[in-house]
């Protein structure tokens, strides 16, 4: 078995009668799949987990259903769906969606990274990751939990601590100080107790916090929190962090400081004008989905596991504290199934007593299944295994293309998949080639703004281009778009044919329908995954 994490530590007493096995047997898989960066085989699993071969094949089939899992190959691989769960507990939290444009701007600003965490226990969760791009950056990942004491927000945390806090950190520090059960972090032993009460009592009195190099060498950070207007604690932590060839820890202080402080205050004003959250749509029709998939599939689908797994995305915007009767009205389950849903993850720690003793709140802990892994997500990574899929399905090669980079004339191919056929497309990844004479270009030059000429504004209307035997002869093609959460289009899809295979009526009438189911997949996939992180489009 592997180590506990440093949130486990809390768990060790054994789970209450009521809870779910197998509900905590799933969880298990979403940690460790997450823990080994998204992609484990099932016998990878089996040992992880300690579980039998037989179960991990259950509940893998199960999360496949839900789609938090792809099954591929030999292996099993998280997929985008999953972070609903993650989005449930982001949206709840509110910090992401009223202060990542605050963080994107201040990293731009200063051109260096920016983050924003959260107190989880004796740890600090990161809620929002604005990096730069460069050869030497910064790869934390919305999600990854680090030990407060090798961090400067945790520094900040710890100055508000309690004495069961710090013995909590203290009993955890001595089963590990080496920091190794923190996979986002190189284990290393670092200064024990003294040091950290010193560095949290300076961050009490200054009001700000740096981390020099504890992460790793090189690694250089300077924190501020962000306080919360009704109660002045810190709802979480900004942080600026670059590396030694750019700042040491002092010019961090004299260059960075003053205004990543001035950042924190117009967060800080945000959060007091925010006006109180609409509650969002809550979810409808999980309870017969799970009834139906269990009809479908039969002892290979563990119902109980699918049940539990809906009670978190009962919680949103709007949402953020539910009492029980709430939570199975917006699941559709049973009173008594959602409670023990609910006494399960309480006891796993990834819910908590709400501010109303008989409410519920989701913790930060919820980001731990597979958040992590998928947060740097691209999109041609998301659109990857649904164009392997239709290229199956049709025989045919497909591929996916945006509009080539300071470039309105070309598009540049960013992914796809062959077809087993003698007479084939070969389009290479990063190829460009002119938009005009591609179906892909068509659809992508049709929402490009500006004077549209006939053919354009007729591929606009109808959702779809054909290319006939224009970039080459014989080579047949049909596009469709891929639009992000705004509806604006991002990328397009196609599929390519010979002209002697297939008419450009067979293209409409046998092609598009699937085309555009795979448009759909790879849009859902790409909603889920962008609505709290950046998904580039290339």
């Amino acid at each position: 078995m592997p180590p506990k994490t440093a949130l486990d530590q809390d768990a060790v007493p054994g789970p209450p009668a009521e809870a779910v096995a197998p509900l905590m047997r799933g969880i298990a898989v979403l940690r460790q799949l997450t823990d080994a960066g998204g992609t484990l085989s099932p016998s990878a699993l089996e040992r992880a987990t300690g579980l039998a071969r037989s179960t991990v094949d259950r509940i893998t089939a199960t999360l496949a259903r839900m789609g938090y899992v792809r099954l591929d190959g030999r292996d099993v691989v998280l997929a985008p769906r999953v972070m609903e769960l993650g989005n449930a507990y982001l949206a709840a939290l509110r910090l992401p969606a009223l202060l990542d444009a605050r963080a994107d701007a201040l990293a731009d600003e200063l051109d260096e990274s920016v983050s924003l965490a959260v107190a989880d226990l004796d740890g600090i969760r990161f809620i929002h990751q604005a990096p730069r791009r460069r050869a030497m950056s910064v790869s934390f990942r919305i999600g990854d939990l680090l030990p407060a004491e090798r961090t400067a927000p945790g520094a900040l945390f710890a100055a508000e601590w309690d004495q069961a806090d710090w013995a909590r950190w203290s009993t955890r520090r001595t089963g590990d100080p080496a920091n190794t059960s923190f996979p986002a972090v190189p284990p290393r032993p670092v200064p024990g107790a003294p040091d950290f009460e010193a560095r949290a009592a300076q961050a009490r009195r200054h009001g700000w916090a740096v981390d020099d190099q504890l992460i790793e060498p090189g690694l250089v950070a300077v924190s501020v929190p962000v306080r919360d207007p009704a109660t002045g604690r810190s709802a979480c932590v900004a942080s600026v962090v670059s590396h030694t060839s750019r700042h040491t820890a002092a010019t961090l202080r004299t260059t960075l400081l003053p205004r990543l402080r001035t950042a924190v205050a117009a967060m800080e004003a945000d959060l007091r004008q925010a006006s109180p959250p609409q509650p969002g749509p809550a979810p409808s029709g999980l309870a017969a989905w799970t009834t139906a998939s269990k009809h479908e599939l039969g002892r290979e689908f563990i119902e109980s596991l699918a049940r539990g797994l809906t009670v978190l995305t009962a919680f949103g915007e709007g949402r953020s504290a539910l009492p029980l009767t709430e939570v199975a009205r917006a699941t559709g389950l049973a009173r008594a199934t959602a409670r023990r849903a609910l006494i399960t993850y309480e006891h796993l720690g990834l819910v908590a007593t709400g501010p109303d003793p008989r409410t519920f709140t989701l913790t930060p802990r919820v980001l731990d299944l597979g958040f992590p892994p998928l947060s740097r997500t691209t999109l041609p990574r998301l659109a990857e295994p649904h164009l392997r899929a239709l290229a199956d399905l049709l025989h045919e090669p497909t591929a996916m293309a945006v509009l080539a980079p300071g470039s309105g004339t070309e598009i540049q191919y960013t992914a796809g998949a062959g077809a087993s056929r003698v007479l084939t497309v070969d389009i290479a990844v990063g190829a460009r080639l002119p938009a005009t004479g591609t179906s892909l270009g068509r659809v992508l030059l049709a929402d490009a703004g500006g004077h549209l000429t006939p053919a354009l504004t007729e591929v606009r209307a109808q959702g779809y281009a054909l290319a006939d035997e224009e970039l080459e002869s014989g080579l047949r093609s049909i596009a469709v778009p891929v639009r992000d959460r705004t509806g604006r289009v991002v990328a397009a899809v196609n599929v390519a044919t010979h002209a002697a295979r297939r008419s450009l009526e067979n293209c409409v009438t046998d092609l598009l329908p699937a085309l555009r189911t795979t448009a759909d997949h790879i849009q859902t996939d790409l909603h889920t995954a962008s609505r709290f992180t950046h998904v580039p489009p290339s």
